[in-house]
């Protein structure tokens, strides 16, 4: 019975709605082949022996299509710990969002935020960069991640490259690994420094499209969706739906799913069907880009 769901979730099916959707709403990791090799790779970079110039990755994907999900899910696997031979804090991986502009004050700060020291408002940026390279060796940080690096684009030119030399040196002095994850612009960022470029790889997280990736995908959320029957995602023309009104967004494509299971729950169904997804409270993308304009 219900072997199409994972044993969590065929629990889940068997509660009342209510339950059911508060286990539908709580966030889920979903494999698929592409994060996959993603995270082997940051995996790589944390064991990588240390050198001069450390390896880079960068992140790159359109809006809602999964990078922060992805970098978020690496860093709960990889969870600050308390080292038992001696008590001490090891903290394997630092995410952090890039500041709304490239400042190197705000950018030390969200670090020293993150690792729960004081922030000194009066202490000046080389202060601040001294704590940081302490506290990284203290806690044994292996990977820095930064989310939102586009972010830097913002700035004036002169900010960006003042930025960018703020990353080399942490790079240089650290001796750890750097993820950046961004739109595509970020491309734009990190290929402005020559020597920055010559040391990120690069990694894309395109949109889906009608492929076999895609079905495996469809079949790996199913079986987190609290549905006490198999709504068979990738036939009568349900994956082919789902793709054209997501737009081949992964986070689009969870939404879709997720209105669709709670809407189907909510009726006394337990499958979804082409009824329910024509039924969803849902605008695509461009859409919601029409309305705007419509009323803006």
């Amino acid at each position: 019975m219900m072997k199409h769901l994972t044993p969590k979730t065929k629990e889940a099916a068997l509660l009342n709605n209510e339950e059911r959707i508060r286990y539908l709403l709580t966030p889920k990791w979903i494999q698929y082949p592409r994060a996959e090799k993603i995270i082997k790779k940051m995996e790589d970079l944390m064991s990588y022996p240390t050198i001069d110039r450390m390896p880079n990755l960068l992140i790159v994907g359109s809006t809602n299509n999964g990078k922060t999900a992805l970098i978020r899910h690496f860093e709960k696997n990889n969870s600050a710990y308390i080292r038992k031979d001696d008590d001490k804090l090891v903290v394997p991986v630092l995410l952090i969002q890039a500041p709304p502009e490239p400042d190197e004050r705000s950018f030390y700060n969200k670090i020293l935020e993150k690792l729960n020291v004081p922030i000194i408002s009066s202490e000046k940026p080389d202060s601040k960069q001294r704590r940081i390279i302490f506290f990284f060796k203290e806690m044994n940080i292996k990977l820095l991640i930064i989310d939102e690096i586009h972010h830097v684009l913002s700035g004036s030119g002169h900010k960006q490259r003042l930025f960018l030399n703020v990353l080399k040196y942490l790079s240089n002095e650290l001796k750890v690994s750097i993820v950046c994850a961004g739109i595509h612009d970020a491309f734009n960022v990190i290929q402005s420094d020559a020597q920055l470029a010559n040391r990120f790889d690069n990694k894309i997280l395109d949109t889906w499209v009608d492929n076999e990736d895609f079905y495996q995908l469809l079949i790996n959320f199913e079986a987190f969706l609290p549905l006490k029957e198999p709504s068979m995602l990738i036939e009568n023309s349900l994956a082919t739906k789902i793709l054209y009104r997501s737009e081949g967004l992964i986070g689009e494509i969870t939404t879709i799913l997720t209105l669709s299971t709670k809407l189907a729950i909510e009726k006394g169904k337990e499958k979804i069907t082409h009824q329910i997804l024509d039924s969803i409270d849902y605008k695509s993308p461009q859409d919601r880009k029409k309305s705007f304009r419509r009323f803006s």
